[in-house]
């Protein structure tokens, strides 16, 4: 995992996280574009790992255990971590507010 200084401040990867529900993914070759109908962002994924990441993350209990279960390699976390700080950021991702996990 990232030491809290890799992330931006509110991003806990220790918390729930999920794909905002006025968030579309369109998928594309390089990843996927993501449109927030709420704030009309449009945000590009470049990576598939990220948008997987992105999809899946309301399965699990911690952004930490999400990543663990799509097998990310230790030394990936970090950089997915800023990643997913910065879609928080633009409000792609949310933390889950009731912390459960999404029935799959």
């Amino acid at each position: 995992m990232g030491c809290a200084a890799s992330t931006e401040p509110g991003f806990d990867p220790a918390r729930p996280y999920e794909l905002h529900p006025d968030v579309a993914l369109r998928p594309e070759p390089f990843g996927a574009l993501a449109y927030h109908y709420g704030n009309r962002r449009l945000t590009f994924l470049r990576s598939p790992e990220l948008v997987q990441l992105v999809t899946e993350l309301g399965d699990h209990e911690s952004v930490a255990a999400s990543m663990a279960a799509l097998g990310v390699a230790t030394e990936r976390r970090p950089a997915l971590e800023r990643a997913l700080a910065s879609l928080a950021k633009s409000e792609v991702v949310r933390p889950r507010s009731d912390g459960a996990v999404r029935a799959g």
